[in-house]
C-alpha cells in the first residue's frame, strides 16, 4: 500500500519533519537495517582483530594499508554518481505514473456522444468502455506483478467479468508472437464505427473525438509496455551499485582507529564507533536503496504503485459514468446567486479570517508613486516635434566645430522648424543656456548665410520648383529667424566628475 504523509505536512510547523523520522512502514530504516547491519558487524569484527590479535610487525603493516585505503575514497565520485543516477530514477518513476491509462475522459466523451436510452444503446456504451479497461488490465498483467497474481490466467480475466468467453475465443484464436494488449482497443474501433453507422453516433465530429480518446487511452497502454520493455542501460546500474559499495569496502578499512607508527608520536583519538563513517553509510547506501525501490514501482514494495486499487475504481467509474449516469441529470434551476451581481460564498468560523484579507491585484498596486506632484503630472508634448536619439558615448565624445556651416547642411537644416524654437521676445534661446557663445564664430556663420542669400535670390525660378514660386525656405523666414550656432566644447574630465553628465548635457 502506497505510504502516505501529505496530511502530515499540509502545514509548516516546529518539528513538522521531524515526526516523520518515527515512522517505520515506507522508511528508510526499513529498507536499510539489514545493510547497514553487516556494515556495523563487519566494522567490529576488523576492530577487534587490528587491537587483540595482531602483533606490532602486523599492525604497522595494516596501518600502513589503511592510510592508502582511506586516500582511496576520495577517488570514488560518489555525490555525483548517485545522484544523477537517482535523479534519472525519480524521472522515471513519475513518468510511468502519469502512463498509467485512466478512462475518465474517454467515460465522458461516450457518455455524451453514444446515444439510446433502450437496451442496445446500453450495451454499445459499457461493451465500449469493458473493452478499453479489458486492454488496460492487459497490459497492466505484462508489468505488474500485483496484477498477474491477481489476474494469472485469461480465466480469471473471464470469471472477473472483463472479457466474454465469446470475446476470449477471438482473441486466443489471433496469434501473435507480441503481446495482444491492443486487441480490445481495435474491437473498439469497430464498434464505433457500426454505432456511427446505425444513427447512436450521429456525426462524424463525434466519432472522431471519440477516436482521438481512445488513441490517448491506447498510448498510454503502449508507453506502460515500452517502460517495462526498455529499462536503464544495465551498465549503469552496475557502476553505481560497484561505486556504492567498494567505496564501503575501502571505509571498513581505511576508517578503523590506527596506532601510531613512531613512538611518541600523537595518534587519533579513539573512537569506538565511528559516527560520521556511519552516518555516511546511512546517506550513500539509503540513496542506492532509494533508486532500487522505485526503479520498478509495478512491484510490491510499499510505496509502488496500487495497481489492483486502480482496476477496481476505473471499471466501477466508468460503468456508472455511461450507464447509470446517461442522460440522467438534475433539474436545471436558478442558482443562489441568480439576483446578485457579485457572488460570495459564505465562510465558516474556521476560515472567518480570511475575509479580511484584500484580493490581489498585482504587484504594482502595491507600489508607492513618487511624492513629488511634479513628477505624477502628465507631459504634454507637441504632435508636430520628433525626438532626436543622441547616441550615448557622441555624447562624451563628440564636439561640435567652430567650423560648421549651414552649407554643410544643404537644404535639409532649414526643413526642420522645430530644431528652432523663438523665444516671445523674437529670439532664440541657447540650448547651453549655461555656455558662453563664440561671437567669432557666429559672426562668421552669419557672413555665410548672407552669402547663402544673395546667391538664390540670384539664381531663377523654375515653376514647380517650390510652393507658388517661393522655395520653403524663404517662406518660413517670415515666422521663423534662423538659428544662430554656437560652438560646443567637449567636456573636460573636471566638469564630470563634478557635476556629472547631467550638469552639462543638453
Amino acid at each position: 500500500m502506497t505510504i502516505s504523509y501529505t496530511l502530515k505536512v499540509a502545514n509548516s510547523r516546529f518539528g513538522g519533519f521531524s515526526k516523520l523520522l518515527f515512522r517505520w512502514k515506507g522508511s528508510i530504516y526499513k529498507l536499510l537495517y539489514k545493510e547497514f547491519i553487516v556494515f556495523v558487524v563487519l566494522y567490529a569484527m576488523l576492530s577487534l582483530i587490528y587491537r587483540r590479535l595482531l602483533t606490532e610487525e602486523q599492525k604497522r603493516l595494516y596501518t600502513k594499508v589503511a592510510q592508502y585505503c582511506n586516500r582511496s575514497t576520495d577517488l570514488i565520485p560518489m555525490s555525483f554518481v548517485l545522484g544523477f543516477y537517482v535523479t534519472l530514477i525519480v524521472n522515471r518513476w513519475w513518468a510511468q505514473y502519469t502512463s498509467i491509462p485512466l478512462p475518465d475522459q474517454l467515460m465522458c466523451v461516450i457518455s455524451s456522444n453514444v446515444h439510446g436510452k433502450d437496451e442496445r444503446g446500453r450495451i454499445l456504451r459499457r461493451t465500449l468502455i469493458r473493452y478499453a479497461n479489458l486492454s488496460a488490465v492487459l497490459i497492466l498483467r505484462s508489468v505488474s506483478t500485483r496484477v498477474l497474481k491477481r489476474f494469472p490466467t485469461m480465466d480469471h480475466v473471464v470469471e472477473a467479468g472483463f472479457m466474454t468467453q465469446d470475446e476470449r475465443k477471438k482473441f486466443e484464436s489471433l496469434h501473435s508472437d507480441f503481446n495482444k494488449y491492443w486487441i480490445p482497443c481495435v474491437w473498439f474501433t469497430n464498434l464505433a464505427a457500426q454505432a456511427r453507422r446505425d444513427g447512436r453516433i450521429r456525426d462524424d465530429v463525434a466519432l472522431r473525438l471519440l477516436m482521438d480518446e481512445l488513441n490517448l487511452y491506447r498510448a498510454k497502454c503502449s508507453m506502460l509496455f515500452h517502460y517495462d520493455w526498455i529499462s536503464i542501460p544495465l551498465v549503469y546500474t552496475q557502476v553505481v551499485t560497484i561505486a556504492v559499495y567498494s567505496f564501503f569496502a575501502f571505509c571498513l578499512i581505511g576508517r578503523q582507529f590506527l596506532e601510531p607508527l613512531e613512538a611518541g608520536q600523537e595518534g587519533d583519538l579513539d573512537m569506538y564507533i565511528p559516527l560520521s563513517t556511519l552516518l555516511q553509510f546511512f546517506f550513500y547506501a539509503g540513496w542506492l536503496k532509494v533508486a532500487e525501490q522505485i526503479i520498478n514501482p509495478f512491484g510490491e514494495d510499499d510505496d509502488d504503485f496500487e495497481t489492483n486499487k486502480l482496476i477496481d475504481r476505473n471499471l466501477q467509474v466508468s460503468l456508472l459514468s455511461v450507464d447509470d449516469m446517461y442522460q440522467n441529470l438534475p433539474p436545471a434551476v436558478k442558482d443562489k446567486y441568480w439576483n446578485e451581481s457579485t457572488a460570495q460564498p459564505p465562510y465558516t468560523m474556521a476560515t472567518a479570517a480570511e475575509t479580511l484579507k484584500p484580493s490581489f491585484l498585482g504587484s504594482t498596486f502595491d507600489m508607492r508613486m513618487c511624492e513629488d506632484a511634479e513628477q505624477s503630472q502628465p507631459a504634454e508634448a507637441s504632435p508636430s516635434t520628433q525626438r532626436i536619439q543622441t547616441p550615448l558615448l557622441s555624447r562624451f565624445f563628440t564636439a561640435a566645430s567652430p567650423a560648421i556651416s549651414i552649407k554643410n547642411f544643404g537644404w535639409g537644416t532649414r526643413g526642420h522648424p522645430h530644431l528652432r524654437r523663438p523665444r516671445a521676445d523674437g529670439g532664440f534661446p541657447s540650448p547651453y543656456p549655461n555656455r558662453s557663445e563664440d561671437r567669432d564664430s557666429v559672426a562668421r556663420i552669419e557672413e555665410e548665410e548672407m552669402e547663402d542669400e544673395e546667391s538664390r535670390a540670384s539664381e531663377p525660378t523654375t515653376p514647380g520648383s517650390s510652393l507658388g514660386g517661393t522655395r520653403p525656405q524663404e517662406a518660413s523666414k517670415t515666422q521663423w529667424k534662423e538659428v544662430p550656432l554656437i560652438q560646443v566644447k567637449a567636456p573636460s574630465s573636471e566638469s564630470i566628475g563634478a557635476d556629472g553628465p547631467e550638469a552639462w548635457e543638453p
